[in-house]
């Protein structure tokens, strides 16, 4: 229920979630390594829920990351996370927690080193 103007009625009334995007292109201060990228995302997952908010939403941010848009819309809308930065660098969950995510964990950087064999 509410009053008219609350956002429990907004939502009740089938207010579409924000749709969410790719990243923009972005650099790392330095030239990485994939190796290098992929560490400091494990770093970040395995400390991210030391930031505050509950595991599960982080969880499910993570599997959001690694997916395909459409996939990763589905994720985040199951989980119940509200989106403020359409590429997810900024979200909240239903309870007011705050949930920030660095873009190396979104997407990769454009000066990405590229080993031979990738």
């Amino acid at each position: 229920m509410g009053c008219i103007g609350s956002s429990q009625a907004r939502n009740e009334g089938g207010a579409k979630r924000k749709k969410i995007m790719k990243p923009k292109p972005w650099a790392h201060t330095e030239p990485i390594t994939r190796a290098q990228l992929t560490n400091m995302r494990e770093e970040f997952w395995d400390t991210s829920p030391h930031y505050g908010g509950q595991r599960e939403i982080w969880e499910a941010l993570r599997a959001a990351a690694e997916a395909d848009l459409k996939l990763a819309q589905t994720i985040v809308d199951s989980a119940g996370v509200i989106v403020q930065n359409r590429d997810l660098t900024l979200c909240w969950d239903e309870r007011g927690a705050r949930y920030e995510l660095p873009r190396y964990v979104l997407s990769e950087p454009t000066n990405l080193i590229r080993e031979e064999g990738q």
